[in-house]
């Protein structure tokens, strides 16, 4: 797999956790906070490393919340498999002309250790920064391997709070979020950003018929043929009982109408549990106008959606002003 490649698949699993640019937290603050005391260090923080910055989740000593990932120590970390130590930056060919330490806040020493996901993909680090040359021992670079490790898990813990624990599904919040971000981004690079609303045909029979256990089973098969039918970086979420939606990035409508009818038999073709129960979909798509909130984007696909469901069911219908309107 190329190094491009990676990197793509590693921003991806950063945006599935839906904490870039987000409020400060008293959890990642109480890091830096020993980070600066055990350590004595002026400054401490909790990065992410994105496609083309360095964003601070907490920061002791640092007034920008953000920082070029070209300056970044904290990209360097995350390749290393362990701690990255560096004890006096001007000393160092990676780091002697680097913009931090040739200018505010004048880095010398440096020690960071890498925030990783839950199966283990660098998303940033945990560090400490010094503005004078300096070791540090043991003891210490067990703290920071400690406190990366309490950072590992308090992502991991806000990600599964975001998700619905049935069908694995975004929960409604966390998905209109991530999809609102994902519009504004295709808007700034002008790809087209596409969605579906999506419907479990006769879901209220299913569980009348066969039994709510059984009907848990058809909606976690469910989400789980949809997601093997997208890429990593379509979006899913549950909107309802048996409700659900996608986002599509970089796709127009016609695009989104192939998916849908993909998705559509891929569905039709399930029998779940030893009833085989029957399943089928109803969808309805959009693709995004100028200038629309995620909010509208998906109230026209689920007018669409309702359109479906009226004339049989089991079908795709697409939004009118998706079929006339070109998006920006």
């Amino acid at each position: 797999m190329s190094s491009d490649t990676n990197e793509e698949l590693r921003l991806q699993v950063l945006r599935r956790y839906d904490i870039l640019d987000t409020a400060p937290e008293e959890t990642f603050d109480r890091v830096t906070r020993i980070v600066a005391a055990a350590l004595r260090v002026p400054i401490a923080a909790v990065t992410l490393v994105d496609d083309h910055r360095q964003w601070f989740k907490s920061r002791i000593g640092l007034a920008a919340a953000e920082t070029p990932r070209s300056a970044s120590f904290c990209a360097h970390t995350m390749l290393e498999h362990g701690a990255m130590v560096v004890t006096d930056a001007t000393q160092d060919l990676r780091f002697e002309d680097n913009p931090l330490v040739v200018g505010e806040p004048h880095i010398r020493f440096y020690a960071g250790y890498p925030v990783v996901s839950s199966d283990g993909v660098a998303l940033g680090a945990v560090c400490a920064i010094d503005t004078a040359p300096r070791d540090i021992s043991p003891r210490e670079l067990g703290l920071l391997k400690d406190l990366a490790a309490l950072v590992n898990e308090q992502l991991e813990l806000r990600r599964l709070a975001s998700i619905d624990g049935l069908t694995g599904a975004l929960r409604r919040k966390t998905f209109l979020d991530m999809c609102e971000r994902e519009l504004l981004l295709g808007r700034r690079s002008k790809s087209p950003s596409s969605c579906l609303m999506i419907d479990a045909d006769h879901f209220k029979s299913i569980n009348d018929k066969y039994g709510h256990d059984v009907g848990d089973q058809v909606l976690k098969a469910l989400v789980d043929t949809l997601k093997s039918g997208l890429r990593a970086t379509d979006i899913v979420g549950r909107l309802g009982g048996e409700e659900f939606g996608i986002f599509l990035p970089c796709t127009d409508l016609a695009g989104c109408v192939d998916v849908a009818e993909r998705l559509r038999g891929m569905v039709e073709g399930l029998a779940i549990s030893a009833a085989r129960v029957p399943v089928t979909i109803s969808m309805g798509a959009a693709e995004a106008t100028s200038g629309e909130d995620v909010l509208s984007l998906f109230h026209r696909a689920d007018t669409a959606l309702l359109n479906a469901k009226r004339s049989g069911r089991n079908r795709i219908v697409t939004d009118c002003i998706s079929d006339t309107r070109t998006a920006v």
